[in-house]
């Protein structure tokens, strides 16, 4: 009897940490204590590792066994520790003929018959590791697709502690025959391939929003289409992740890390290389969209939409606090939660496209000869999008009903076409933000947008009349010249003229109300 080290990783949030696993087996009354704040998951993972070593052939000693999780001021969380606990401990107590190596990481959850059962997780937890000087890895066999996406890491993939403890020598005997498990493949392989046949050829008419929502992929701007039911607003911002551009190796890694955290992976297809569309119901909670949980908080709709866009539909029927949670994250790019057990930081720096109708009964518009709504529901309906809001919102556009008879869309652009222009828009972007922390437009700090990046004052008199005026706030003169810079990049022009700072005011203040 004795003490012996394995290695986890420990993840809060994106950030993980190398956890050093140490068991000491001694004499004493027989027990099984485990310390350094493990949540109650972890700490049940005494049962689960009993449990898992008796049915592999290898029984834990009827001694006093104790567990630490290193660093142990850090709170520990999730049943990815099992592999590592059961490994530490056999080794401690002599059953292992070769020591676990200290450049070994154990990631995986262990059922009641010794089986290895996949966690979430282990794509961020695997980059953590690597970046510690981790070389090699095991996880359970399920884990392996999404291991092997981590460069620069040798991993095995088992299917259960038997194999495991064959591995380093234990003499026990060979795993029986087992029924394949069960396991939920919560994964977005139809949602995504689904979302890549859809096409803007298939929109009628609509010119202002089809242009709008291609400035907005240009420069990764905001959007707000506002228009009564069945007028395509849905129709168009479903379209816009197929114009945008595929994902750079590392916001791959990133949107891919997240969404395995998030249990929606599918490590089969290889990481995430199309924008993110997230579409969260208007019933959704504050946590919901903006994360949360009991203990540490899980990504939300914000994080699983980082470098792609987030969709509100009925914007309005939102709660207040909903919408007023995403004010901070559409500046910083970024979400901090604070839970009881720590606080936690994810990326979620997404383009928010907002659907509204112009009223309750969605008629007002035109004329307004059809809305029964009265002048007090309109006004109440409509001031759910509170000034703040409105004003990150870089584009404002109304999106009339279409007349059948007089559109023809046998002409209708397709998406490769629109497509093809924001690819070139994002490379003249990149082009000159080379050797900067952004790559967009829409993320070019407001400092530089008014000095280096400003256009002649002689090109932008109507929009400091507009400021003057009171139209517009300084957030809003900042944004306007984002705008105006996407459009002069569609449009191959240098440098932003009057008529592109023009046009991006035309978007802007196109504000229903």
């Amino acid at each position: 009897m004795g003490q012996a080290r394995t290695l986890s990783v420990s993840l809060a949030g994106l950030e993980g940490t190398l956890v050093e696993v140490e068991a000491d087996v001694a004499q004493g009354l027989p027990a099984f204590t485990l310390v350094g704040l493990p949540d109650s998951s972890t700490l049940q993972a005494r049962e689960r590792v009993r449990a898992a070593a008796g049915r592999s052939g290898a029984t834990l000693a009827q001694r006093r066994i104790t567990v630490n999780l290193s660093p142990a001021w850090r709170p520990k969380h999730g049943s990815g520790f099992d592999l590592a606990i059961a490994m530490a401990v056999l080794d401690a107590q002599g059953v292992l003929l070769i020591h676990v190596p200290s450049d070994l990481v154990l990631l995986g959850e262990l059922g009641l018959d010794g089986r290895a059962r996949p966690v979430p997780g282990v794509l961020p937890a695997l980059l953590a590791a690597r970046a510690h000087g981790i070389t090699r890895a095991v996880v359970p066999a399920e884990n392996l697709r999404e291991a092997q996406l981590v460069d620069g890491l040798e991993v095995d993939g088992i299917q259960d502690l038997t194999e495991l403890l064959h591995r380093f020598g234990a003499d026990v005997p060979p795993a029986p025959t087992r029924a394949p498990s069960v396991t939920a493949s919560g994964g977005p392989t139809a949602p995504r391939a689904a979302r890549e046949l859809l096409d803007f050829a298939d929109v009628m008419g609509q010119a202002q929003a089809r242009q709008a929502a291609e400035v907005a992929a240009a420069g990764a701007h905001h959007l707000l289409l506002s228009g009564p039911p069945g007028a395509g607003k849905t129709m168009i911002a479903a379209r816009i992740p197929g114009i945008l551009p595929p994902l750079g190796s590392e916001d791959s890694l990133t949107v891919s890390a997240i969404h395995s955290l998030a249990q929606n992976f599918e490590a089969g297809s290889g990481l995430l290389r199309i924008p993110p569309f997230e579409d969260p119901h208007h019933t959704a909670s504050t946590a919901a969209i903006v994360g949360g949980g009991s203990g540490l908080a899980r990504p939300g709709a914000i994080s699983r939409a980082h470098c792609g866009v987030l969709f509100l539909d009925e914007a309005p029927e939102f709660p207040s606090r909903v919408l007023e949670a995403l004010r901070e994250p559409l500046e910083t790019g970024d979400i901090t939660l604070h839970r009881s057990r720590g606080v936690t930081r994810y990326p979620a720096r997404f383009q928010l496209v907002l659907a509204a109708n112009p009223c309750p009964c969605g008629q007002a518009y035109g004329k307004g000869d059809r809305c029964t709504c009265t002048p007090l529901q309109r006004r109440r309906y409509l001031a759910r999008l509170s000034g703040p809001v409105l004003d990150r919102v870089d584009m404002r556009v109304s999106v009339g009903p279409v007349d059948i008879h007089r559109v023809d869309d046998s002409g209708a652009e397709p998406t490769a076409a629109i497509a093809a222009r924001v690819r070139r828009a994002r490379e003249s972007q990149r082009r000159r933000f080379e050797g900067r922390t952004w790559s967009t437009n829409a993320h070019l700090p407001g400092p530089l947008l008014r000095r280096e990046f400003a256009p002649e004052r002689s090109e932008r008199r109507l929009l400091d009349h507009a400021v003057a005026q009171g139209r517009l706030t300084l957030r809003g003169h900042d944004r306007v010249l984002r705008l105006a810079w996407t459009l002069a990049d569609l449009a191959g022009a240098e440098r932003p003229a009057a008529e592109h700072i023009g046009q991006a005011l035309t978007l802007r203040e196109g504000e229903p109300r």
